[in-house]
């Protein structure tokens, strides 16, 4: 496990590499991508927003949800990504999504620098801000 500091800046430059953001983000899309269709279906971004549990805990403390209420967000999360109403999630909407995400971050941090630790092995896209900011300072 190790841990990184890291701030607004920190996100923004990771998203202005554009070739390094884009690379990061393509390879989260085809991770996401289960049957190798080159779109995310309802159900397989579901499956991801599922796995990062951040509706179902508080603090990392479970909480009680009703599924219907776990429908309706992840359905209105999914609208957001659809820019298109296709019912499916190109990468292109998929790039565009995650560069407001990561842009609303930055914006969140601010100047402030938070720590965060992290597992070696974790793929997140502020990790790879994180590691990208570390390899500018070698």
């Amino acid at each position: 496990m190790g841990v990184v500091i890291i701030d607004g800046s920190t996100v923004r430059d990771f998203v202005s590499n554009e070739e390094h953001f884009n690379k990061s983000v393509d390879e989260k899309f085809s991770s996401l991508d289960l049957n190798r269709d080159g779109v995310l279906s309802r159900s397989e971004l579901r499956k991801a927003f599922e796995s990062f549990r951040l509706l179902e805990t508080h603090f990392g403390v479970d909480e009680a949800t009703a599924p219907e209420e776990l429908a309706r967000l992840y359905d209105s999360i999914f609208e957001k990504f659809d820019c298109d109403g296709s019912e499916s999630v190109d990468l292109e909407e998929f790039r565009s999504e995650m560069r407001k995400i990561m842009l609303a971050i930055a914006d969140g941090l601010g100047s402030s620098p938070i720590q965060m630790a992290l597992e070696d092995d974790d793929e997140s896209l502020l990790k790879q801000a994180a590691d990208l900011e570390a390899s500018k300072n070698q």
